[in-house]
């Protein structure tokens, strides 16, 4: 089952057992998946989104609200991050495991070797490589340090 029927069907379960929260955030995901459709429309794109493009766009909402979590946590709204961190459970249901820092140490090595990187002027080669490759499933701000470390 694809992404996108994995969480039309989701939705629908929240739908018949009446949980508020999650359905709310099941929406929000299925709003961000239709303007990405809307986008690709404008731009001649037929077919919809790809799970790849889906995977992405739920790694970016997870990233948003880390961030509002912390920004919450910081202002005292501990009601208002509790929120945030639950909204994080349910997009991260639909991702794929993250990566251990094995694995990432591992998948950053395959990548220098597999694009040749020499010095630190093919560390943007490296960064396409892990980004198609990984996508939803790394963290690309230590990967780039990783990258960096190794090459420079």
């Amino acid at each position: 089952m694809d992404l996108r029927s994995r969480i039309n069907v989701a939705l629908k379960d929240a739908m018949r057992a009446r949980e508020a929260d999650r359905l709310s955030t099941l929406r929000l995901i299925n709003a961000a998946i239709k303007d990405r459709d809307i986008a690709a429309r404008g731009e001649g794109e037929d077919g919809g989104v790809s799970d790849a493009e889906i995977t992405a766009i739920l790694g970016k909402m997870v990233k948003q609200r880390h961030e509002s979590a912390r920004a919450y946590a910081e202002a005292g709204r501990v009601d208002m991050a509790t929120r945030e961190e639950a909204e994080i459970k349910v997009i991260e249901e639909f991702l794929p495991r993250p990566l251990t820092e094995a694995e990432a140490d591992a998948a950053v090595d395959t990548a220098i070797a597999d694009v040749g990187a020499e010095n630190i002027r093919d560390m943007g080669k490296v960064m396409a490589e892990l980004k198609g490759r990984f996508a939803g499933r790394m963290d690309f701000g230590k990967a780039g340090s990783k990258v960096k470390s190794r090459l420079g």
